[in-house]
């Protein structure tokens, strides 16, 4: 918690704790944006309640208390009144213990931050990317309108990303399978091994590869070459994450789901051996946890 001073615009503690909280999960947030008048006197407002946050990804006005029960009932009196002047307004009363469990409720991390100390910081909310995720499999539905493709997802990091794609795309006959591959080192070319093939045959069908995150390109590269010699009818790549700035292969992105600084990334399938794949989030791991 911040000691001393509370920097401005915040008037409280707990209020500067909450938008560093909000800050973590990578949440946009207004303090104070709307006063609602409460009751007018000669047509005058003569009371008003003002929120502490607006949360637009949320739609969601936040009041952050740190009052006993006890003394309370002035804020609930308020906010009583301004669910019945203003219906359709959601607002919620928050104690200090209340902000991590409203955050796990809508898809913000798991129930507290220091069960992952190791994040530095959320790059890409659940929200932003479930809501991307939809966006991509809406484009894949159009694109591939009276068609039959097979989504090819190459293991494991991209499990998360491609199971929520699939249910986004609403054409009702395409196929899924998986490859895995390794580096290996020795030639220094870049080279690949497959360890695991696709079971489906895709000679004259429309394939998309899934990618979870596409950085140099050497791998895909590889594995769009491979694929490109089982003759598909179409190859095209739809990528989670494009780390462009470390591009060494020109391979084409038809589908990519966020841009992403040079910085190594966790959750959402991605890992830091074998860690963090089942956080919600795409986050930042801390630097001094990279070898």
């Amino acid at each position: 918690s911040p000691t001393g001073e509370v920097p401005a615009p915040f008037a409280h503690p707990a209020e500067y704790e909450f938008a560093r909280i909000l800050d973590f999960y990578g949440i946009e947030w207004q303090y104070e944006p709307r006063s609602f008048p409460l009751r007018w006197e000669y047509g005058h407002v003569v009371e008003a309640f003002t929120p502490d946050f607006y949360l637009p990804d949320l739609n969601m006005y936040v009041e952050v208390t740190t009052l006993k029960t006890g003394l309370t009932g002035e804020k609930n009196r308020k906010m009583r009144l301004l669910k019945e002047l203003y219906p359709e307004v959601n607002i919620k009363l928050l104690k200090k213990r209340d902000y991590l469990r409203l955050l796990a409720k809508y898809g913000y991390g798991p129930p507290a931050a220091e069960q992952v100390p190791e994040i530095d910081r959320v790059l890409i909310t659940a929200t932003k990317i479930q809501r991307r995720v939809g966006e991509l499999g809406a484009r894949i539905s159009h694109d591939y309108a009276g068609k039959e493709p097979v989504l090819i997802g190459i293991l494991r990091g991209v499990i998360c990303f491609m199971s929520d794609l699939m249910r986004n795309i609403s054409l009702p006959a395409a196929a899924v399978d998986f490859m895995a591959v390794t580096s290996y080192e020795g030639n220094g070319s870049g080279a690949v091994r497959i360890i695991k093939d696709l079971d489906e045959n895709i000679k004259g069908r429309d394939v998309i590869l899934v990618e979870d995150i596409v950085d140099t390109g050497m791998t895909l590269n590889h594995v769009l070459e491979y694929l490109g010699s089982k003759r598909p009818a179409s190859l095209k790549v739809c990528t989670l994450l494009d780390k462009r700035v470390r591009r060494i292969a020109d391979v084409p992105l038809e589908y990519v789901g966020f841009e992403i600084p040079d910085e190594f990334v966790v959750g959402y399938g991605l890992d830091f051996r074998q860690r963090f794949r089942n956080l919600p989030f795409i986050a930042l791991l801390k630097h001094e946890l990279l070898p």
